[in-house]
């Protein structure tokens, strides 16, 4: 009976509290297709994502109510990094769904104006003066320094006798303020929507006349900002937090890979196979580094009270092993910090054997001793010298294969189409010798002659040439582990992948066109995997088709390196034309840290090598989320999202035939 009343109390307490309209929430997700256009539209850096924001705790003056219902001390604050925009995973904060909606957009421009400045700025150091002291630095580096002396931004206590702590809220006042500023002067638009904001969130702060004077007096002051950008220089100081102001953006450093906290355990943490789907966190942590309790010190003596805080903490999580932990997570989802520690314990039982590399005589075939590529290290904004191994290999398994009976009646109509894309023959007329007399010149010239025009003998030979289609193209295909997905109950998209290149090799077989097909996966930096299906001087021939059978599913998209070396390879071809097409159905990224910002940009710069190479870079892909990286990566016009799979093996080879129609 008491659990019944118990939760009936709950339930109540916390809908009276509840200061929020649910009726009127606008999620993440309803502007996650506008989201990335728009932050590049207002001067973002174009390879900044966004990813929704975790909650943390705050230490502003709450109402009786809130505290009765232990609800109100935790808000989810806009944050930006140098890799990633996060915003509030839902916004219900006014009645009106308008409003909501709009306060994702102004936090959007907001981060396109603080992100204008460059982002990949090296930290400052610990010891720098504090932002205020520095007015004449970027507002992105300030940020750095702000988020530095919040450390990590946890909750920010106001201490009176801190002046670290002064600087900070003083440097965080000014970012917002200026950054309104100049959102407002850029985009005069804004100014209503901002207005309507303000006036809307004014309504829900606390009353100052009913605030202790310390705290009123810094209320004063974010209103005076909130309604004047640029009016306040110092927020007075108070014993408690200022009321969050969710039409600001929070700084917050960088959060760089955990370190093993032992070299040689660094191989083993590579190799855990839910490390790539780990990366994708939708919820974001502050964390520290911590040792693993070992549970047998207990409460040995000298015993101090206070630490029965930190064991409450404790909750043993292994996350390559018990990823389907409900409680684990939600215990998780209830810290604000979490501890990360690396256990004592194993796990070589429990990888999964499909990431393993299969043995030697079952592999395919090596083709020499491998290519050394650079790497873009985004941070640095420099080439990384011999960072990345290619290693080309063929199928060692392959067999002669005719075309599959499915794809013959498709294939036969391409060859159709693709065939008046060949070069004809067609005849030069009027030449001084050839093997065919031009009948035309000739009677011309001989009624000239009776008519006693004295012309010298004019060409009248026709001489057969073929006209030139000067280009040729390279398909590199993604065969990752994501490839192993069934996008139908029959098909899976490496089987899309296969239909696709064979009937695009029957479509570019009877342009007579010189292409080549390479496959591509990875297993961390020295191990990039090329499949040569055909090169350029081979023979689209049942080989090849038997190597386009014999692809299967590889490991993970390390997608820089694979167009460095197919820009190698289309790069030493002499045509005037050269179309590197990619096919893949995702995000670049890899196990050893190739991934979020550092994978987007190393492609981006792959791609802009191959447009200094000459060539003409094209991405062909059926991850749906496409539209929000790729014209980062291959620009506004250089890609296509197909939405429908399946759809590929006919798109493919129309897609061509535009892109070459020139």
């Amino acid at each position: 009976m008491e659990e019944v009343v118990g939760a009936a109390w709950h339930r109540f307490i916390t809908r009276i509290a509840n200061r929020s309209y649910p009726e009127a929430a606008v999620q993440l997700d309803e502007v996650a297709n506008l989201a990335g256009p728009l932050l590049r539209a207002f001067g973002g850096e174009p390879g900044l994502r966004v990813a929704s924001a975790g909650e943390t705790r705050h230490s502003a003056r709450r109402r009786l109510i809130d505290r009765i219902a232990a609800t109100g001390d935790k808000t989810t604050h806009a944050a930006l990094d140098s890799e990633t925009l996060r915003l509030p995973e839902r916004i219900a904060l006014f009645p009106e769904r308008a409003r909501n909606r709009e306060l994702y957009l102004w936090l959007i421009a907001l981060a396109g104006e603080v992100s204008r400045q460059p982002l990949s700025a090296q930290p400052a150091a610990a010891d720098a003066p504090a932002p205020s002291a520095r007015p004449d630095a970027s507002l992105w580096a300030r940020a750095r320094d702000i988020a530095r002396v919040l450390v990590m931004m946890r909750p920010i206590e106001w201490d009176k006798a801190d002046t670290r702590t002064h600087a900070a809220r003083d440097a965080w006042l000014q970012l917002n303020q200026q950054a309104v500023a100049a959102v407002l002067a850029r985009y005069p638009g804004l100014a209503a929507r901002y207005r309507r904001l303000v006036d809307a969130h004014l309504a829900q702060r606390p009353d100052p006349a009913k605030l202790p004077p310390d705290e009123a007096a810094a209320e004063q002051a974010i209103r005076a900002a909130l309604l004047t950008p640029g009016s306040v220089t110092a927020l007075p100081a108070a014993t408690r937090d200022p009321h969050p102001v969710p039409l600001w953006l929070m700084p917050a450093l960088d959060t760089p890979p955990p370190q093993p906290l032992h070299a040689e355990s660094e191989a083993e943490d590579d190799a855990q196979p839910g490390n790539e789907a780990n990366a994708a966190v939708r919820e974001r942590k502050q964390a520290r580094r911590e040792e693993l309790p070992d549970g047998r010190d207990g409460f040995v003596l000298p015993f101090r009270a206070e630490s029965l805080l930190s064991w409450a903490e404790y909750v043993r999580v292994n996350r390559a092993a018990d990823e389907g932990d409900e409680d684990a997570a939600s215990a998780a989802r209830e810290m604000d910090t979490l501890a990360v520690a690396r256990g004592g314990e194993t796990s070589t039982a429990k990888v999964r054997f499909d990431l393993d590399l299969p043995a030697a005589a079952q592999d395919d075939l090596p083709l020499g001793p491998g290519l050394a590529f650079p790497e873009w290290d985004w941070k640095r904004r420099a080439l990384v010298d011999d960072r990345v191994r290619v290693q080309p290999m063929r199928a060692r398994h392959a067999s002669n294969t005719e075309l599959p009976e499915a794809l013959r009646r498709a294939a036969r109509r391409l060859r159709a189409q693709f065939s008046a894309l060949a070069p004809q023959r067609r005849w030069l007329r009027g030449q001084q010798d050839g093997p065919e007399l031009d009948l035309d010149a000739l009677v011309r010239w001989q009624a000239e002659r009776a008519a006693g025009c004295v012309q010298p003998e004019p060409g009248v030979y026709a001489a057969p040439v073929r006209a030139a289609r000067d280009l040729t193209c390279l398909v590199m295909a993604d065969l990752s582990l994501s490839t192993d997905a069934h996008v139908s109950d029959t098909h899976k998209v490496v089987d899309v992948v296969r239909e696709s290149l064979l009937l695009m090799g029957e479509a570019l077989d009877a342009t007579g066109d010189p292409f080549a097909f390479y496959g591509f996966s990875s297993l961390k930096r020295n191990h990039v995997r090329v499949h040569t299906i055909k090169e350029f001087d081979e023979e689209y021939d049942g080989a090849a088709r038997g190597r386009v059978q014999a692809l299967k599913p590889g490991y993970y998209t390390r997608m820089g390196a694979a167009l460095r070396f197919a820009t190698k390879v289309l790069g030493e071809r002499p045509n005037a034309m050269r179309l590197l097409l990619l096919l893949t159905d995702g995000k670049p990224n890899d196990i050893d840290h190739y991934e979020g910002r550092f994978a987007i940009e190393d492609t981006a710069a792959a791609v802009r090598e191959a447009h200094r190479a000459g060539l003409r870079p094209f991405c062909v892909t059926i991850d749906r989320e496409g539209a929000d990286y790729l014209p980062h990566l291959f620009g506004p016009h250089g890609f296509v999202v197909i939405r429908d799979p399946q759809e590929l093996p006919q798109r493919l080879p129309q897609l061509y035939a535009q892109l070459t129609a020139g």
